[in-house]
């Protein structure tokens, strides 16, 4: 099994949404001549309680998502486990599935660290928009380095530069 794990989420059909899939579609295009056998890169339209099994025996975890709320071109924080209001529904936050995984395991889930990509219309139909893509540019850069320095004290500082 991979030792990271990058988990990303959005529906490719609502324009900016799109924006965490891309980043996995562009971090598996770069992952691929160089074969990073460490790495695994999953998407889906929403987190959801089963995804509490993706995290098993990984060391790192990236949570990859659009976000109306994040500063341009986007946010990279550390997550801890919280039940929130989504713990109890199938649209979970990254902090509610790793509580999912600490009450389904009985332990404490990997370190993990969410990268909001600023996007602005979730139109149905509608592409990803101009300045969603140069933030969605920024974010895979961003989101190839923390890969290719593969810690959690890196990832950290890394967090601690972006606020």
């Amino acid at each position: 099994m991979s030792r990271i794990l990058v988990l990303t989420w959005g529906n490719p059909s609502r324009g900016d949404d799109a924006l965490g899939p891309e980043l996995a579609r562009r971090l598996e295009l770069l992952a691929a001549p160089r074969g990073v056998p460490e790495v695994e890169i999953l998407t889906d339209f929403q987190l959801q309680p089963e995804h509490a099994a993706d995290l098993e025996a990984r060391d790192l975890v990236l949570f990859a998502d659009a976000s109306l709320r994040a500063d341009p071109p986007f946010s990279f924080a550390r997550v801890r486990p919280a039940n929130d209001a989504t713990f109890t529904s199938h649209a979970m936050s990254p902090a509610a599935l790793l509580a999912a995984f600490a009450s389904a395991f009985g332990r404490a889930p990997p370190p993990a660290w969410v990268l909001a990509i600023r996007g602005e219309a979730f139109d149905l139909g509608e592409p990803i928009s101009a300045n969603a893509t140069a933030n969605l540019e920024a974010a895979v850069a961003f989101a190839a380095s923390l890969l290719s320095t593969p810690s959690e004290d890196a990832w950290d500082a890394a967090a601690a530069r972006r606020r």
